[in-house]
């Protein structure tokens, strides 16, 4: 540290202390600004019309700052140029427990770090650009925030304080680290301890805190209701239709004119049923079948031709739009159409004439595809069967279109295997459900098997999407294809791969990591070898971790999980918007229309996946809310479990008989000073080296059920 830098430490003062973030910004933005032009103290003074000297002391404390972090280089004595190494990015802010803050950008090859007071108010999932400080060799890329870009939740979901002169609001997550101050008048009828959604209205530079006010009093915390609407609230997922749409829906007829059936294909008479679960209302998909007169078969995958009914530019469309996908919490629906067309009129109810968008195919008895046709039909469901019955019917029973169910569930299988043996990989993880009551109170928790039934619904709606992504995208050698919508699954990554590969190893497995063939081969095997070992779920979760995360995109990188070169999403537009894209293409091109604006659709499908992945961690959510729920009644009982995941502060144990997960804390280890091993996802003990490593068996008590945090407290038994 210079002379001059431990002189105006000495003078350190309240306007320091407020603005010297705010100087910092502005004269990073200076530099980046003029990359090859040097600045000292008095020219960057003159240039923010600064003329007091308390001021220029702290610009002068900023430059030999930002020069000891690696921003600037110092060229001569008191002259300061931009870093070469420097340079903005655009990324996500990721929070961690901490405060702290990576930036995850395509800009960088890695994570850029973020102390908590470099984050500048940039809270989790914001869009930021950054200024890179100079890369100190062996250690990661660190930058400092200068620009929030878009926030990415600006409601905030908490519990609300009242004192006699103003109000707090205490957020929830706990990758919202500050408390918002709420005035008296912007409580919305609030009161102390009721769970409320914040909007959070201007945050100045020189507060710790933001301001906001009140935009909806959810309730008392702890009632399902409250709860079930906070974490919609929490990942910015609505939970009611605002009046206009659901006004605009209602007036959608359900009639089918007589121009409709002349346009389309006519399969009222061919034997035709759905498979859903027992509690579905809203049935995108239906399969009909019959035998041709040469001895195929004739299969049709028909779809709920939701296009027909909303139409662009309608006041639906734009809400399907923004939705982009139903949401699944472990209660209830929250559709993306409002329920009179998904559960009505688009809903391919028994018994009832619905307009279609189809892909039949002609198949022999191999399953092997000799034609297929593409095109908008009207169908008639002859039997809405469950997935338990349909099951029943396959196990042997007798019903309704046995025989029918019986050819298709055989062909299923011939498709299945095949693709299995093109290099599928099977990722069948166990789905965790609640038996709830009336009020939404957790009874019992059971686990949902997917059997053959489940596997010829996926099979015949896996080869739909394939076969229609493969007719827009397969063009012949020297042509271009249309701009599409992909559902896309990268390639593994492959350190984390090979990571993987090396845990494994100590429960006595292995995975080929040389080769695309061999990894998926190997990967079967290995999920085929963990089926119903205590370690099934810790090496299956680890195995989908060293995956990419499937997305939507107009670029085409096929899908590794499912092995196919092209494929896409067709088969269900009530619940997914992606669909509605697919559909709308598909039609357009059919009828001659030119590729479309591929930008723009690539924003619409980053939309669409951004969506997407909240819908899953607000799933996820609400089932850890009743997990915590179901145990909370059981603080002090014992039971066996697995470590499911390590970290610094502790580890995470999966129960056998709920797959309830709860954290044992590092403090609750009180025989030894423990210590993380990263690289073998272990705690281990520095004295007695004791070792609590991933996948291990482990007996623990519930100590605390805290349903606010969503998180359950456990102990070593």
């Amino acid at each position: 540290m210079s002379k001059k830098d431990k002189k105006w430490k000495g003078k350190k003062s309240r306007s320091f202390r407020m603005n010297k973030q705010m100087f910092t910004n502005k004269i990073i933005g200076l530099f980046s600004n003029n990359p090859t032009k040097l600045f000292n103290y008095k020219q960057i003074a003159k240039q923010f019309e600064i003329k007091d000297d308390s001021t220029k002391g702290l610009i002068t404390a900023i430059l030999y700052e930002l020069r000891d972090s690696g921003a600037l280089v110092e060229i001569s004595r008191g002259k300061f140029k931009l870093t070469k190494q420097g340079g903005y990015v655009t990324g996500e802010v990721q929070l961690t427990l901490k405060g702290t803050g990576y930036i995850i950008s395509e800009e960088s090859d890695e994570d850029i770090f973020v102390t908590q007071s470099n984050l500048n108010h940039a809270l989790n999932g914001d869009t930021v650009k950054v200024f890179l400080y100079a890369k100190k060799r062996g250690r990661q890329p660190e930058g400092e925030v200068v620009e929030i870009i878009k926030r990415s939740n600006i409601n905030i979901v908490g519990v609300v304080e009242v004192s006699k002169n103003f109000a707090f609001m205490v957020a929830n997550s706990r990758q919202m680290p500050y408390d918002v101050f709420l005035p008296l008048t912007k409580l919305k009828g609030a009161q102390s301890g009721d769970k409320v959604v914040v909007q959070i209205t201007e945050w100045p530079e020189k507060y710790r805190n933001p301001f906001g006010e009140v935009v909806n009093v959810l309730g008392k915390p702890g009632e399902n209701e409250t709860e079930m609407h906070a974490i919609l609230a929490e990942f910015d997922l609505p939970y009611a239709f605002d009046k206009r749409v659901e006004d605009a829906a209602n007036k959608v007829s359900d009639v089918i004119t007589e121009k409709d059936y002349k346009s389309r294909r006519d399969f009222r008479e061919i034997p035709t049923f759905t498979i859903d679960p027992a509690d579905a209302k809203d049935f995108d998909d239906a399969l009909s079948i019959q035998k041709l007169g040469n001895g195929n078969w004739q299969v049709g995958v028909h779809i709920a031709d939701v296009t027909h009914y909303v139409t662009p530019e309608s006041i639906v469309e734009k809400e399907a739009f923004e939705r982009a996908t139903s949401v699944y919490l472990v209660d209830r629906v929250i559709p993306m159409i409002p329920e009179k067309l998904s559960n009505n009129v688009c809903s391919l109810r028994p018994n009832e004439e619905k307009l279609c968008y189809s892909i039949v195919f002609e198949l022999d008895e191999n399953a092997d595809i000799l034609d297929q046709w593409i095109g908008r039909t009207v169908i008639n469901s002859d039997k809405r069967f469950s997935y338990e019955e349909a099951q029943a019917i396959i196990e042997g029973g007798n019903g309704e279109l046995k025989e029918k169910l019986l050819v298709l569930n055989d062909l299923a299988k011939k498709i299945r295997a095949r693709r299995f043996k093109n290099g599928a990989i099977s990722f069948e993880r166990v789905e965790v459900k609640f038996d709830i009551d009336e009020k939404g109170k957790p009874l019992g928790v059971y686990f949902k098997e997917h059997k053959e039934s489940n596997q010829l619904i996926e099979e015949f709606m896996l080869l739909a999407n394939k076969r229609v992504a493969e007719f827009i995208g397969q063009v012949e050698k020297g042509q271009k294809a249309k701009t599409f919508v992909y559902r896309i699954h990268d390639k593994p990554d492959p350190e984390k791969l090979e990571k993987f590969s090396r845990f494994i190893q100590r429960f006595g497995y292995s995975v080929n990591t040389s080769g695309q063939k061999n990894i998926t081969t190997s990967i079967n095997s290995l999920l085929d070898a963990v089926e119903g070992k205590k370690e099934q779920n810790v090496i299956e979760t680890l195995a989908i971790r060293s995956m990419a995360k499937a997305i939507y995109s107009t670029k085409n990188l096929g899908h590794y999980g499912l092995s196919f070169k092209y494929y896409s999403h067709f088969t269900s537009p009530i619940r997914r918007y992606p669909d509605m894209m697919v559909h709308r293409l598909l039609t357009d091109y059919m009828d001659g229309g030119k590729s479309k604006n591929k930008n723009q659709y690539e924003d619409m499908c980053k939309h669409a996946s951004d969506r997407e992945r909240k819908a899953a961690e607000a799933e996820r959510a609400s089932i850890k809310y009743k997990q915590v729920e179901f145990m909370k009644d059981k603080i002090g009982e014992a039971f066996d479990g697995v470590i499911s995941g390590v970290t610094e502060w502790g580890f995470y144990v999966e129960l056998n008989e709920s797959k309830c997960e709860g954290l044992v804390h590092i403090r609750e280890l009180d025989d030894d000073y423990y210590f993380f091993d990263e690289d073998n996802y272990s705690i281990i003990g520095r004295r007695n080296k004791k070792t609590f490593q991933l996948g291990d068996s482990v007996r623990i008590k519930i100590l605390r059920a805290d349903l606010e945090k969503k998180q359950l407290d456990y102990a070593l038994a």
